[in-house]
């Protein structure tokens, strides 16, 4: 394809898998290569993406009959770019003979930009990608110019056919295998009944850009203490069928994805096994909803990831109408999670005032290597047993709270109005509004010197240090429309005024009043 062919369908093109999708020319294959006792053929080719270019380039293969397996392997170049400009980086992909229709069945694999090559049989797969026979047909190397220089971004594509010979075949390779069954994860575990469960529900492996193994995660969560984990590799759900023999009566695994597009990421929490959720669309496009609602088909939660990040592409512009929580603490407690609660408290005092739903509140490792820990932060959440349907449930009900550890105990609810009325964490305590209420926070497990603090829809209304016994607090429904809690360490260095220091714990709120 021709520089100005490429320009022109940059500004053409609005999202892959419509009419205009960029497409470059046709890799090729003999018909009869691998008759003749050809084990496998190679092709090469290069080219140049503009700056501008569209967010996701199609390379078209024509895979003939007898293909065994289909091997990609790419490069691309790194120049030099001045200060405050964003140099090169290409993320790659593939789509078999089924198309590349969004949301289709084409689907076959993903690797972004964790590896630089990659191979598809029947019988196996590079993590990231799924196995599968290699049918004949048009296949599509998908390339994703995440970023690109000013100079442009020179690429190489190496496509290499590996074929089928008879057996005895001079220089043939053997047979192709059938593709193994998948072995999914159960979707309950023992558990302890109703009770509070603690998991970690945003976490890659070498499935996508981690480093740790399945194994490995399932370690690191039984160390952390956690009681259930969702496995969200970027935009593959290769890692699905990688937990057998890795689960337990202690351990629950759940499936799902992050769905990384080029405006925000989200968690797609517990879906069923095997259900891939496309990425390929920006704010602009006005697919999201379509793959929200099928998320929720496929069993699973909505919940926009890190939405403050700052790295490209991680800052959510989806907006919130579709989601079902939102990740408001995401790995060690930075400023970007800071804005991310704010920003949710607001989004409460929305809801109390147009009646309206809210967004429950989650906590989440996204770890992805050493040293970074695998819990730190999880959700705590109240359910009826330790199954993906009763988890979604508290999920969605935010009956939920955050903890920097297992260490940390936490226990909260409001009392009041007479005749014993109480409500827990995600729930409403219905009273009349001049009634007055307790609220009651029960903490332990936590470092020294921290404070706790009572919030509600005016903001910070009590702060006082952690120490043995209960914190409590009274209020009335008409000076306080909801109240939750948050543990939190000393600033650090003193901090700034009216600076608070991270995050050791929070709770979703308490609703108080008859509406």
């Amino acid at each position: 394809m021709r520089r100005r062919d490429l320009l022109r369908m940059t500004t053409a093109t609005a999202v892959a898998g419509a009419a205009g999708v960029p497409t470059l020319d046709t890799v090729t294959f003999a018909r009869d290569a691998g008759a003749a006792g050809t084990p496998a053929v190679t092709r090469t080719v290069s080219g140049r993406l503009p700056a501008g270019a569209p967010d996701y380039v199609y390379l078209p293969v024509e895979v003939p009959p007898g293909v065994r397996e289909i091997a990609v392997a790419y490069t691309y170049d790194r120049p030099a770019v001045p200060a405050g400009t964003q140099g090169n980086a290409c993320d790659i992909g593939i789509f078999d003979e089924r198309g590349t229709a969004l949301g289709g069945a084409g689907f076959r694999g993903w690797s972004g930009g964790a590896r630089t090559e990659f191979a598809i049989s029947a019988e196996r797969a590079t993590p990231g990608y799924l196995p599968g026979p290699v049918r004949p047909g048009t296949w599509h190397v998908v390339l994703g110019p995440y970023t690109v220089a000013p100079q442009g971004l020179a690429y190489e594509v190496t496509v290499t056919l590996r074929y089928r010979a008879e057996p005895g075949a001079p220089g043939g390779t053997a047979p192709s295998g059938a593709t193994p069954r998948p072995v999914y994860p159960p979707q309950r575990a023992r558990g302890r009944g109703r009770a509070w469960y603690r998991g970690d529900n945003h976490l890659h492996s070498v499935h996508s850009d981690g480093k740790r193994t399945p194994a490995e995660i399932a370690a690191a969560a039984r160390a952390a203490g956690l009681d259930w984990i969702t496995t969200t590799e970027h935009n593959t759900t290769s890692a699905h069928a990688a937990w057998e023999g890795l689960w337990g009566d202690d351990l629950l695994v759940l499936t799902g994805e992050e769905v990384t597009t080029r405006n925000g990421h989200v968690v797609a929490l517990g879906t069923d096994p095997g259900v891939f959720i496309d990425w390929r669309y920006r704010a602009r496009d006005g697919a999201f909803g379509r793959f929200a609602r099928r998320i929720r088909q496929a069993g699973g939660l909505v919940v926009p990831a890190h939405p403050y990040a700052t790295c490209v592409g991680c800052n959510w512009k989806f907006g919130f109408e579709d989601a079902d929580a939102v990740e408001v603490w995401n790995g060690p407690y930075t400023p970007d999670d800071e804005m991310a609660i704010a920003a949710w408290d607001a989004m409460l005092v929305a809801s109390v005032r147009d009646g309206g739903r809210w967004l429950p509140a989650m906590g989440n490792s996204d770890a992805h290597r050493e040293p970074q820990v695998v819990g730190l932060p999880q959700t705590v959440v109240l359910a009826d047993d330790l199954s993906r349907e009763a988890l979604r449930a508290g999920l969605r009900a935010g009956r939920s709270w955050i903890a920097e550890s297992s260490a940390v105990r936490l226990s909260f609810e409001v009392t009041g109005g007479g005749r014993g009325a109480h409500a827990g964490i995600g729930e409403r305590l219905r009273v009349p509004a001049d009634a007055e209420v307790t609220a009651r926070l029960k903490v332990s497990g936590v470092p020294e010197n921290c404070t706790a603090t009572f919030v509600t829809d005016q903001g910070p209304l009590f702060t006082t240090a952690v120490r043995g016994g209960a914190i409590e607090w009274r209020t009335t429904p008409s000076y306080a429309a909801y109240v939750r809690a948050e543990v939190r360490h000393p600033a650090a260095g003193g901090g700034a005024p009216g600076m608070p220091g991270p995050m050791v714990a929070m709770t979703n709120p308490v609703f108080l009043g008859e509406r």
